[in-house]
C-alpha cells in the first residue's frame, strides 16, 4: 500500500484550508508558500476537489478558494477519494487475480488492511485535524517563517 504525493499533498493543502477558513476565500499561492506545493501541482488537486464539493471557488480580487461544506464533514477519506487516489494494499488492486488469474494466498489478509485503513481515514474528519495542537503548533511556524521571508523581499 503506498499513498502517493498526490494524496498527501491534497491532504496536507486542505489542513492548510481548514487552518485559515475564518480569513475568507484563501488563494492558493498562499497554501504553495506556507506549504512548499507548487502552484499548479495544487490547481489541479483543487480542480478535482472542487468537482467533488470538497471546495468552493470565487473568482476577482480577494478570490480564493473555501471549504465546500462544514470541515467536520469532510474526512480524510473524502480527499484522498477526490483526488482519485485509493489506499489498497492489494497487488491486484482488488481484482483478486493477485496469481495469475485467481486470488493469492495473502488477498483477504490485503484487502482487509486496506479496510481497516479506510475506515481510519474515515473517522478522521478535517475539523479533529485543526484541533490538533500539534498542527496548530506547525501552522504557527509556518505563518511566522512565511512572514519573515516576506520582509526580507
Amino acid at each position: 500500500m503506498k499513498l502517493t504525493t498526490k494524496g498527501r499533498y491534497a491532504v496536507t493543502a486542505m489542513l492548510d484550508l481548514g487552518l485559515h477558513q475564518g480569513q475568507g476565500p484563501i488563494n492558493l499561492s498562499d497554501i504553495s508558500s506556507r506549504q512548499g506545493i507548487s502552484l499548479s501541482y495544487l490547481e489541479q488537486l483543487f480542480s478535482r476537489m472542487r468537482k467533488q464539493g470538497l471546495v468552493s471557488s470565487s473568482r476577482g480580487p480577494g478570490g480564493g478558494y473555501t471549504l465546500g461544506r462544514g470541515a467536520e464533514e469532510i474526512s480524510v477519506a473524502d480527499v484522498i477519494r477526490a483526488v482519485d487516489e485509493t489506499v489498497d494494499a492489494t497487488r491486484c488492486h482488488g481484482k483478486k487475480n493477485c496469481h495469475g488469474e485467481d486470488r493469492c494466498l495473502t488477498h483477504d489478509l490485503w484487502e482487509e488492511l486496506s479496510g481497516q485503513i479506510t475506515e481510519f481515514l474515515s473517522s478522521i474528519s478535517l475539523a479533529s485535524l485543526v484541533e490538533r495542537g500539534s498542527v496548530k503548533t506547525v501552522s504557527e511556524r509556518q505563518e511566522h517563517a512565511l512572514i519573515q521571508m516576506e520582509l526580507r523581499t
